[in-house]
C-alpha cells in the first residue's frame, strides 16, 4: 500500500475481455490510478507517452500475445515490473512468461486476495529496480565527477586554476604540430625574483596570496590564445603559439616585467617582486617541447645571474653553462665533506711600521677533477643555493683554529673573514660566531669580520642591531669595498663599525687621477673623523704606497707585498719578517 505522502503506482491493465479488464481496476483502486488497454498492440502505443510501474497482461490475446509483448515493454521500460494472467492452466505458459522477462504468473479465474499480493510483490520489486538504477547512476555520477576532478588535478594547478606543467607541454606539443610556415612559437619561462625569501618572511598564506595574483597579472597582459601555465613553486610559462617577430616576444616579455613588479597587497603588507624571463622559440631554438623547454630554463638562468627583473632570449651556450653550474653545485654540496677548500691568507700591512699587523682569510677550492675553482664562480653559487651558511661556518671556524695556532707561537695577528649577505641576514648570526670562537680558543677582540654595504644596507635597522650584538662580544667590523654600495653618510655614522676598507677600484687610480686622489683623501679623512681604522686593499705599486702613506692611511694590503697564499707560504712571511 502506498502512503499519502507518496505518489500512487501506475498501472497498466492489458486485456482483450473487457470484463477483466474491469475487474482488475476494480480491485486495484483507489490504491492505485490504473489505465487498460485492450491488445498488445495499444499497450505499445499507450507506452509511448509514459511509462508504468507495474503492467498485468493476459497471455493469449488477439494479434500480439503476453509473451510477444514483454520484451518490448522491458526495452522501453526496464524498471516496469510484468505480471502475467492466463487461463492455461498448465506450468508451460507460466516458464515461458518468467523466460521472458515476465516477474510473476497468475491464473485466471483469479483470486481477489492472490491478485492483491502479487500486485503488492511486483510493486515491491519495482521500488527495488528503481532504487538499484538510482544507486547505480548516482555512483557514475559520483565516477564521473571523480574523473573530471583526477583530470584537473592531472592537468591544472588548484592554487592559481592555471595549466600545470603537463598540459602546457601537450599545448606546445600541438602547437608545433600545427604550425604553418614562416611562423614562429615563443616560450616565456618566468620567475619571481627572491619569492623565497618573500614566503619566508610573511608566511606560506601571503605565498600563495602572491601566487595566485601573479597569475591573474600574466593573464591579463597575454590574448585569448596563449596558454598561461603554472610550473612548481614561483615558476610559469607562458606559451605563445604564434608570434611574428622577437620584436612582439620581446614586448610581451616588458608587459609581463612591468606588470609582476606592481606591488602586492597581503597581510596588511605591500611586497614588491620583480621576475627573471627566459625566452626561446620554435624553430630556432629547439625542435620538440622538451628542447624549448631546457633552453627557455637555460635562458631563465642566465637572467637570474644577472640581477633579476630582466629578460633573456636563449643563445648557444646557455646549456653548457647551465649544466656546468649544476655539475658544479653538486660537487659543492660533497666539496666539505671530501676536504676539497683551503684556507688561504693575505697579509694586512701596518702603513707606519712596514710590519705585518693581520690577514684576510679567502677560501680556495680544489676540485679533485677540475682543478681549482675561483670564488667568483662558487662563492654566488653557495649564496643562492644556501650553501653559504656552512660553508661560512667551516671558514670562520678553519681561521680561527689556524689564527689560535700563530698567537701561540707569539704572533698577535688580527684575523679578518668575509661573512657573507646571507650569513648576515641570521638572526642567530651573534650566537653562532660566539659558539665557534669558543670552540677554537681564539680571542674574539682579534677578529674582525668584513661585512660589505649591500648586506647592512637591506635594512639598515636590523643591521644596527646584529653589528651591536657581535661588538659586544668583542668582535670588531670593518664595511668592506667601502663607496662601491649605496650607503649614505647619514647611515655611516650610526653603524657601529671600527673599519673601512678602500675598494682597489678607488685605489687603482690615485697616482694618476686626481679626482680618485682627492676621493680616497676624503675617505680617508672622514674616517678617521668618526675615530675609524682605514685599510686599503689592493696595492700593487710604492707610488700608491707612499700616496697612502702620506694620508696616513693605516694598514693596506695588496700585491706589493703578497698575494693571498697557503698556510705554508704566509708562516714563512712571519718567519722572514721575525728575521729580516
Amino acid at each position: 500500500m502506498a502512503s499519502n505522502t507518496e505518489p500512487k503506482p501506475n498501472i497498466l491493465v492489458v486485456d482483450d475481455e473487457p470484463l477483466v479488464r474491469d475487474l482488475i481496476v476494480q480491485i486495484l483502486e483507489p490504491e492505485h490510478v490504473c489505465q487498460t488497454a485492450g491488445s498488445g498492440e495499444e499497450a505499445l502505443e499507450i507506452f509511448k507517452s509514459g511509462t508504468f510501474d507495474l503492467v498485468m497482461s493476459d497471455i493469449n490475446m488477439g494479434g500480439m500475445t503476453g509473451i510477444e509483448l514483454i520484451p518490448q515493454l522491458l526495452a522501453l521500460s526496464p524498471d516496469t515490473v510484468i505480471v502475467m494472467l492466463s487461463g492455461n492452466q498448465t506450468i508451460d505458459s507460466a516458464i515461458d512468461a518468467i523466460r521472458s522477462g515476465a516477474f510473476d504468473y497468475v491464473k485466471k479465474p483469479f483470486d481477489i486476495d492472490h491478485v492483491k499480493v502479487a500486485v503488492d510483490r511486483a510493486l515491491e520489486h519495482h521500488n527495488l529496480l528503481r532504487d538499484k538504477r538510482l544507486y547505480e547512476n548516482h555512483l557514475e555520477e559520483l565516477v564521473r565527477k571523480r574523473t573530471e576532478e583526477l583530470n584537473y588535478l592531472s592537468y591544472y594547478d588548484l592554487l592559481t586554476r592555471l595549466p600545470n606543467r603537463t598540459l602546457f607541454e601537450d599545448r606546445l606539443s600541438q602547437a608545433i604540430l600545427l604550425m604553418q610556415e614562416n611562423q614562429q612559437i615563443a616560450l616565456l619561462f618566468v620567475s619571481l625574483d627572491g619569492f623565497k625569501k618573500v614566503r619566508d618572511t610573511l608566511g606560506h598564506d601571503s605565498g600563495n596570496e602572491i601566487l595566485q595574483a601573479a597569475g591573474k597579472r600574466l593573464l591579463s597582459e597575454v590574448s585569448e590564445n596563449t596558454t598561461v601555465a603554472r610550473f612548481e613553486g614561483d615558476e610559469f610559462g607562458v606559451l605563445l603559439p604564434q608570434v611574428a617577430s622577437t620584436e612582439e616576444a620581446a614586448e610581451i616579455a616588458n608587459r609581463i616585467n612591468n606588470a609582476l613588479k606592481k606591488p602586492y597587497n597581503t597581510g596588511g603588507s605591500e611586497v614588491f617582486i620583480t621576475a627573471s624571463i627566459g625566452i626561446s622559440f620554435y624553430p630556432d631554438d629547439g625542435k620538440d617541447a622538451q628542447a624549448l623547454l631546457k633552453n627557455a630554463a637555460a635562458a631563465l638562468l642566465t637572467a637570474q645571474e644577472g640581477g633579476g627583473d630582466l629578460y633573456y632570449f636563449y643563445t648557444t651556450g646557455m646549456n653548457s653553462d647551465a649544466l656546468r653550474r649544476l655539475a658544479l653545485e653538486s660537487n659543492l654540496r660533497s666539496a666539505l665533506a671530501r676536504r676539497e677548500f683551503e684556507m688561504y691568507y693575505q697579509p694586512k700591512v701596518d702603513v707606519a711600521t712596514g710590519k705585518i699587523s693581520g690577514m684576510e682569510a679567502l677560501i680556495r677550492w680544489n676540485q679533485s677533477h677540475t682543478g681549482f675553482i675561483s670564488p667568483s664562480e662558487f662563492i654566488p653559487l653557495a649564496e643562492s643555493t644556501g650553501l653559504i651558511i656552512p660553508l661560512g661556518e667551516w671558514i670562520l671556524s678553519d681561521s680561527c683554529l689556524q689564527g689560535k695556532k700563530w698567537h701561540d707561537e707569539g704572533y698577535d695577528l688580527s684575523l679578518s673573514v668575509n661573512i657573507s649577505v646571507r650569513q648576515f641576514q641570521q638572526p642567530d648570526l651573534a650566537e653562532r660566531l660566539s659558539a665557534i670562537v669558543h670552540e677554537t680558543g681564539f680571542d674574539c677582540k682579534f677578529l674582525d669580520l668584513e661585512i660589505t654595504e649591500s648586506a647592512i644596507m637591506n635594512d639598515p635597522e636590523v643591521a644596527v642591531r646584529t653589528l651591536n650584538e657581535l661588538r659586544q662580544l668583542g668582535i670588531k667590523i670593518s664595511l668592506d669595498d667601502f663607496g662601491t654600495g649605496y650607503s649614505s653618510l647619514s647611515y655611516l655614522k650610526r653603524l657601529p663599525i671600527d673599519i673601512l676598507k678602500i675598494d682597489k677600484s678607488f685605489v687603482d687610480d690615485v697616482t694618476n687621477n686626481t679626482d680618485d686622489a682627492a676621493l680616497v683623501e676624503a675617505i680617508i679623512t672622514l674616517a678617521h673623523t668618526l675615530n675609524l681604522k682605514v685599510v686599503a686593499e689592493g696595492i700593487e705599486t710604492k707610488e700608491q704606497l707612499e700616496f697612502l702613506q702620506r694620508l696616513n692611511c693605516d694598514e693596506w694590503q695588496g700585491y706589493l707585498f703578497s698575494k693571498p697564499v697557503p698556510v705554508a707560504d704566509f708562516a714563512r712571511l712571519l718567519v722572514a719578517q721575525q728575521t729580516s
